[in-house]
């Protein structure tokens, strides 16, 4: 596959962010329901006077309830519809989008640029609260309420056990001829000195379809002293989904950044990404 442009088109990178409470989701859905690539597409469409609509490609696919801070899409336009249109199509989006979603910049991406494929990690932060009277009112849209004490060491042990390449069938939602394996690179924990809200950080070169919110849940589990740190490396190696695993609920995930190669790297890294990936020693049946 290439990420070569049509001629006569321009690809453009789009940073963008949005509260995920009112989306089903970053994709579009059949049956009119609303979400992010939905209201962005169809401005995009509006502000530009075009006929047709431009279809974005995104870094990350989120989840109905999921946010997302530093998000990263691409769409290619073509070049005369740019031209016209790039210097005033910032303002013109912040007008015609809803308050929910923002497009924060507009510029023309280098040589190989795939804002899925060559994204070489995605950062998300996960946030709950243990404080026995519940939720900020001003943050309930924005974090978990944990009704046990969290032990944050604990829950660090139990993250360190997770780190590094592995094959992720026990924290995922298997999907027909997608990969599991993956390497998390960072899964730490901290809890706020003024709020106390423990802010977990998930960093991986990408994720499959739960697998934050059930790692999640598995150091929830650790926190509130019902399993031993040991215990989410354990589910790991079995490689199999454990009922006790919960998927925690959306609202507390925020997608905070995406990281890309230097420009002479992307189209290398896009190419790269896409191959299977199996673990060292796997053999093929």
């Amino acid at each position: 596959m290439s990420d070569e442009v049509e001629p006569g088109f321009v690809r453009v990178r789009l940073d963008l962010s949005y509260d995920g409470s009112e989306f089903s989701g970053w994709a579009k859905q059949a049956g009119g329901r609303r979400t992010v690539q939905g209201e962005i597409e169809d401005a995009l469409r509006t502000v530009t006077r075009s006929h047709r609509t431009y279809e974005l490609t995104v870094a990350g696919r989120t989840d109905a309830g999921v946010h997302a801070r530093g998000q990263v899409a691409h769409v290619d336009l073509e070049r005369e519809v740019w031209a016209e249109h790039h210097v005033k199509l910032l303002k013109r989006l912040a007008g015609r989008l809803p308050r929910d979603v923002r497009v924060w910049a507009l510029r023309e991406a280098p040589s190989g640029f795939n804002a899925r494929f060559s994204a070489v990690w995605r950062r998300y932060a996960y946030r709950v609260t243990d404080n026995p009277g519940g939720v900020d009112p001003l943050l309930r849209g924005h974090v978990l309420w944990h009704d046990w004490p969290l032990d944050v060491d604990a829950m660090n042990e139990a993250a360190r056990g997770l780190l590094g390449e592995h094959d992720f069938a026990a924290y995922c939602k298997k999907r027909e001829g997608a990969t599991t394996i993956r390497t998390l690179q960072e899964l730490s924990l901290v809890r706020g000195a003024d709020d106390g809200i423990v802010t977990a950080t998930v960093r991986a070169d990408a994720f499959c379809h739960n697998m934050v919110r059930s790692l999640i849940g598995a150091l929830l589990f650790v926190g509130d002293g019902h399993r031993p740190p040991d215990w989410p490396a354990k589910v790991l190696a079995a490689g199999v989904r454990d009922s006790a695993v919960h998927v925690v609920r959306p609202h507390g995930l925020t997608l905070e950044e995406v990281g890309y190669p230097a420009d002479e790297l992307l189209a290398a890294r896009s190419r790269e990404a896409r191959n299977k990936r199996s673990l060292p020693g796997a053999g093929c049946c």
